[in-house]
């Protein structure tokens, strides 16, 4: 059975006209009969070509502003009857219902306005409603009309009729269809959200339609997809194609250095998502040299990130490490000529985008859904509990050491001193293992702890961890109490004088 449609007639509603205009004139040297109305009417006759306006079909005019244009039996039963039935071929001749072959819609860019700022009545008046529905009529009747609902596809579309001569196959209009319930559906949840942003409604709906293929997941068996606008973010310099887990670690990079994006120049390494090197030092290649200092071996095949511009000199030192991927606000063009030298790193240009306010994740047979972590301990957070206060020194590299901690995979201990991190341990099953992990680190890389700080992601029900830190040279504390036996780890501390302070905010991240 010979599936193929020839178009003889097309209805087009389009918000962006651009490229339009190479489609309405193939249509008409292919004699399809062009229907239109408002905007893209107009676009259409200032082009010469006849169009028919769909008042004249409907024997109605656009009303209310403009809000109901398409939405009439008459338009609805051209695109929605089918050909092969008796019944729907005798209708559409009893009420004198022209047949539309093909519908050409871009709708109103609702999340564009949105992300504008504009105020809430803009916002409402862009959410199309004869478009979408436009769309979901014409892709529903696949088997009889084809169905254009961006503007992503108007080449597509145009490469379809200048081949078939203005007739398509079953297989391209349900391609076209499958294109158009991908835009209504992501149109209708972008809404949804929208209206839904303080979460009133226990509902998720998540739709990214800007897809990427990976080489393959975490593992190379394993299959891998990146669903969002990476360039938003970043304009990507130099480099292979980032892998699965060069996202994760970026995504963890970022995150991390936002905690640092007013203060000096501050440098982070990363490896599988946590920092195994962090410091704040007068000059972003000081920041470096501390940061690769504070594990060195981990460091190779990392992921780097500033807050500031990445300088040639920065660059030099960069240049004799084997990293994966390295970020910053800037580089300077002599910085970027030294990375370039290696053909496989990768350089990111960070965008001033806002970051996701919520996290998903898929647990069981659905998913998990929370608000990020947004709250970064500052001093006004403090509640001194020990006798001994903390110098202004402990105190800037307390809450320094409480960012990293924040990021840091539980159970975790942060060992810093000067704005630097020392060692971390990491996801430990026991926070009395994360922190001598974190000390047999700073060792084996010959830090002095004399003087160093704690942080810890949770509560001591113990006073066993304050002890270890204080026999190894710790001198205060962060954490942010809550335990029934607080009271042991202050006495500990009061008893060998050490400071330590509490936050009341727990930092697990798993």
């Amino acid at each position: 059975m010979d599936t193929t449609k020839k178009a003889t007639s097309a209805l087009i509603s389009v918000f962006h006209k651009e490229g339009l205009e190479p489609i309405v004139k193939r249509l008409n040297e292919l004699g399809v009969r062009l229907y239109s109305t408002g905007g893209t009417e107009k676009f259409i006759k200032d082009l010469g070509i006849e169009v028919t306006a769909v008042e004249d079909v409907t024997s109605y005019p656009s009303i209310l502003g403009g809000r109901v244009k398409t939405l009439h039996p008459k338009i609805f039963g051209g695109i929605l009857n089918r050909q092969e039935n008796t019944s729907d071929v005798a209708q559409m001749e009893e009420f004198n219902i022209p047949q539309l072959d093909v519908i050409i819609v871009d709708l109103y860019p609702f999340e564009k306005t949105v992300a504008s700022a504009a105020s809430e009545q803009e916002i409402i008046e862009k959410i199309d409603i004869g478009g979408i529905s436009l769309i979901r009529a014409a892709a529903k009747n696949y088997k009889d009309v084809l169905c254009v609902s961006s503007r992503q596809d108007y080449h597509h579309f145009l490469e379809v009729i200048t081949e078939g001569k203005g007739s398509t196959t079953l297989q391209q209009r349900k391609w076209f269809a499958t294109k158009a319930f991908n835009v209504s559906s992501h149109y209708d949840s972008a809404i949804f959200n929208y209206f839904n942003k303080d979460h009133e409604q226990a509902a998720l709906k998540i739709s990214e339609t800007d897809g990427i293929v990976l080489r393959y997941g975490e593992n190379p068996h394993q299959k891998g997809f990146f669903f969002g606008d990476f360039e938003a973010m970043f304009d990507k310099l130099h480099g292979k194609e980032l892998s699965y887990n060069n996202l994760l670690d970026v995504d963890a990079a970022v995150n991390l250095m936002e905690e640092f994006k007013n203060d000096p120049p501050t440098f982070a390494i990363l490896k599988h998502n946590n920092a195994c090197g962090l410091a704040t030092r007068a000059s972003i290649t000081e920041a470096y040299r501390d940061a690769l200092a504070g594990d060195p071996v981990s460091a190779f095949g990392g992921i780097l990130i500033s807050n500031t511009q990445i300088d040639a000199t920065t660059a030099e030192h960069i240049h004799q490490l084997f990293c994966e991927v390295v970020i910053a606000p800037s580089f300077s063009e002599e910085a970027l000529t030294v990375l370039k030298g290696k053909k496989n790193r990768i350089l990111l240009v960070q965008k001033e985008v806002a970051l996701p306010k919520m996290l998903a994740r898929t647990c069981l047979n659905g998913t998990l859904l929370q608000e990020k972590d947004g709250k970064t301990d500052t001093l006004s957070d403090l509640k001194y509990v020990t006798q001994k206060q903390p110098t202004d020194r402990a105190l800037k590299d307390l809450l320094f050491a409480s960012k990293i901690c924040k990021h840091t995979k539980s159970n975790t201990i942060v060992l810093a001193k000067n704005q630097q991190l020392c060692a971390s341990g990491t996801g430990q099953t026991s926070r009395v293992d994360a922190l001598n992990q974190a000390i047999h680190k700073a060792k084996h890389f010959n830090f002095d702890l004399d003087g160093a700080v704690m942080a810890s992601d949770a509560f001591f029900p113990f006073p066993d961890c304050v002890e270890i830190a204080h026999k190894a040279g710790i001198s205060s504390v962060i954490q942010p109490g809550g335990s029934i036996k607080d009271e042991l780890s202050i006495q500990y501390c009061n008893e060998n004088g050490l400071s330590m302070v509490m936050t009341g905010t727990r930092h697990f991240k798993h």
